[in-house]
């Protein structure tokens, strides 16, 4: 008996002596992700608010945050306002993107902040749009089901990967498979609904009832709930926006990024860093859009960048012939052919790099206003969101009965949205800290009209050589782009908008 405590004495020794040798290396794990995040945040910490942020630079750098409604912003207005030579090469593509282009006035990418150190600070804006993060988990879960079920055409999935390779290497286009987040996600769904349709076919299921859930469909596709609880969605989706503007995604430039972002994830305290960041560059860039305040959002960017673009294009006459040149592009959607053999060589998403709606709209008259732009981005948005509702039904139908709506996330249940907004609660926080920037954009613009410019209109300038000089951007911009009236028209109706809304705010689910 006296054996057996003494074995029962050592073993439960030993058992403390591991349990602190555990606690004592994660104490130590821990201390080394703390030193190594406030390293990385001690070194990207940038606090003080440029004064001349509103001020248009040499190069605009159009951080597309996934699933904001950027890809209308790059073709209905940075398309309307740049030709395609002031384009960087493969903008999309970060180990192809080359800064060093002579003349390389636009950029928009995917790619995250860290794509800074590649340029020139002092020369480069920054804008960006935000999203709701609970909207933009929903949007990221139906495009990547999305685009990968037009994959479904071919008889397996080892057809569906040959053919999209065989066409990644023909084309030279970049396809929705080169661009982040997608070239991961698709991939991942695609192998994900072909598992799902060979597991029917091998039960011999012909048909599946509809469901007032499509977002829990398992037979056909993996329920949201699972896609958002898988380690994929944690490395690339949950916090993505905040991780972006960090620029630690797993496609950022900075050879740190993976060891602060797991660290991170092992940590959520330390998220408190990567915030802090976040917002600060927020804080310096030029313009933010919000996308739950669209039409807001679109006249602000008019203003405060198209006025810029408008103004600083000293290139703008002799590009006429080109832009007018542009209008002939092949409109890829217009020509679209379900025939399973072109997937990728169309491109099948929102944000693709194509040419389709980006022709330059160029007045003869070589008028250039606001207003102009405006109309000419809501004739082009109107006849982008068509093309997406064909493509959208499409897609569809080969999950059917599945069918994804803003109306059908409704049907999702509570403790779904609440594990999304856990999941994402620095984006949360990221977001809210937009908000109120998009508030304060709107505030500066009315506290800086100009009200003795009635009746007159701002035509393109013949001396572009001359250069920004003043410390505030609108006694530069002289409020000449419109008329006084619709100048007020247009503001009033800003905020009406952002007020109502603000005032009625609610999570939309």
């Amino acid at each position: 008996m006296t054996k057996m405590r003494r074995l029962g004495m050592l073993l439960i020794l030993i058992s403390l002596v591991f349990i602190f040798a555990f606690a004592s290396m994660d104490e130590d794990d821990s201390s080394q992700c703390e030193r190594v995040v406030r390293k990385w945040a001690e070194s990207s910490s940038n606090t003080e608010i440029e004064e001349n942020k509103l001020n248009l630079k040499d190069l605009l750098f159009f951080l597309h945050v996934p699933r904001t409604g950027g890809r209308t912003y790059f073709h209905c207005f940075l398309r309307k306002l740049y030709v395609s030579s002031d384009e960087c090469p493969r903008s999309y593509d970060k180990l192809r993107f080359d800064p060093r282009k002579p003349k390389c006035r636009l950029l928009s990418s995917h790619d995250d902040y860290s794509l800074m150190s590649k340029l020139s600070k002092e020369k480069t804006s920054v804008v960006t749009i935000l999203r709701n993060p609970i909207e933009r988990v929903f949007s990221t879960y139906e495009f990547a089901v999305e685009v990968a079920a037009r994959f479904l055409v071919h008889p397996n999935l080892t057809s569906a990967t040959q053919m999209s390779g065989r066409i990644a290497r023909r084309s030279r286009g970049i396809s929705t498979l080169d661009i982040w987040p997608w070239k991961y996600l698709v991939p991942w769904m695609r192998e994900d609904l072909f598992a799902r349709r060979d597991a029917r076919k091998h039960v011999n299921i012909t048909s599946i009832k509809s469901t007032q859930d499509p977002y829990n469909m398992q037979e056909v596709v993996m329920p949201l709930e699972v896609f958002i609880d898988d380690p994929v969605a944690h490395e690339i989706i949950h916090n993505g926006a905040t991780f972006q503007l960090a620029g630690l995604t797993n496609n950022s430039c900075l050879p740190e990024s993976h060891l602060v972002r797991q660290c991170v994830r092992r940590y959520p305290a330390l998220g408190s860093y990567v915030l802090e960041i976040a917002k600060s560059r927020l804080d310096n860039m030029l313009y933010i859009g919000i996308t739950e305040e669209h039409k807001a959002s679109a006249t602000i960017f008019a203003i405060m960048v198209g006025s810029q673009v408008i103004s600083q294009s000293d290139a703008l006459s002799s590009h006429i012939q080109e832009a007018a040149s542009n209008k002939t592009r092949t409109n890829a959607f217009q020509n679209f052919k379900d025939d399973g053999l072109n997937q990728e060589q169309h491109s099948t998403d929102d944000e693709q790099h194509g040419d389709e709606f980006s022709s330059v709209h160029a007045e003869t008259s070589k008028i250039m206003t606001v207003e102009k732009l405006m109309e000419t981005y809501e004739s082009c948005i109107s006849s982008l969101r068509e093309t997406q509702a064909k493509r959208h039904a499409l897609s569809l139908q080969r999950i059917a009965p599945a069918n994804f709506s803003k109306e059908a996330r409704h049907q999702v249940p509570l403790h779904v949205i609440r594990k999304i907004t856990s999941m994402n609660g620095l984006d949360m926080a990221l977001y809210e800290h937009g908000q109120h920037l998009f508030m304060q954009q709107q505030k500066y613009l009315t506290k800086n009209i100009q009200t003795n410019l009635e009746g007159q209109q701002w035509r393109l300038p013949s001396q572009f050589e001359r250069q920004l000089t003043s410390d505030n951007l609108y006694d530069f911009i002289t409020w000449k782009v419109i008329s006084l009236p619709l100048m007020a028209l247009l503001l009033i109706f800003v905020f009406v908008i952002v007020t109502t809304r603000r005032r009625t705010l609610k999570v939309k689910v």
